[in-house]
């Protein structure tokens, strides 16, 4: 079993308590993902109802930039990175940015999950199923051909997306590296995802924030 420096194939128990997490509305026809930019690179986070989570894989301290998508194009907004601990990281805007609802539902291997992510502007999705090894405790995923040859592609957002309500995507985890596993000599090469044994800390980093802050609403933002 071979891992890249940035997988995280190990994972916690969540808490009972999580899973009880009520999930708020979805503004439809919206892209949560975000781009976290820096001097020293960008990759990809999602905006939440409980604000935006990423890996700080290029940037863990400091100012950024957070580049959203809205109907009229993207916007770019200053901000500071806050740890959340667990290897996640937020940063608060002083605009209300397309979110998402979090889930901390079980993925059974075979299910398939919807995958999202951003090349400079131009986005993505694709639908990946779940996979098992007994080797490894957490979620591991199909590599879809948009991986390709893209690494900055590290924190694309994996949703639920219930057939029923075709916007109404949910966050489940964040792509957070790739693992090559042998298996009768074989070798096959899966996504790891930072998923809801971490991201309970953007949860309750929310709510112990005071106090909240008040949006800014901007005319050159839809």
């Amino acid at each position: 079993m071979v891992m890249t420096a940035f997988a995280h194939p190990l994972l916690r128990t969540l808490p009972l308590l999580l899973l009880m997490t009520a999930c708020v509305g979805t503004r439809k026809g919206v892209d949560p993902t975000v781009r976290i930019l820096s001097e020293r690179g960008n990759e990809l986070g999602v905006s939440t109802q409980y604000g935006i989570v990423f890996l700080g894989r290029h940037t863990n301290a400091g100012p950024v930039e957070v580049e959203a998508m809205f109907g009229d194009g993207p916007s770019i907004e200053s901000s500071v990175v806050d740890p959340l601990g667990g290897g996640l990281y937020t940063a608060e805007t002083d605009i209300r940015l397309p979110a998402v609802p979090l889930t901390f539902q079980n993925l059974e291997p075979g299910q398939e999950v919807l995958l999202r992510g951003r090349s400079d502007r131009s986005s993505w999705q694709t639908w990946v199923k779940v996979r098992q090894d007994e080797r490894v405790h957490g979620i591991l995923l199909e590599v879809p051909r948009q991986l390709d040859g893209h690494p900055d592609q590290i924190g694309a957002g994996v949703f639920l997306k219930p057939s029923s309500a075709p916007y109404d995507l949910r966050l489940i985890g964040l792509v957070s590296g790739r693992i090559r596993l042998e298996t009768d000599g074989k070798t096959k090469t899966f996504l790891t995802v930072e998923g809801p044994e971490s991201l309970w800390r953007l949860v309750t980093h929310n709510r112990k924030s005071q106090p909240k802050r008040k949006w800014v609403y901007r005319e050159d933002v839809l």
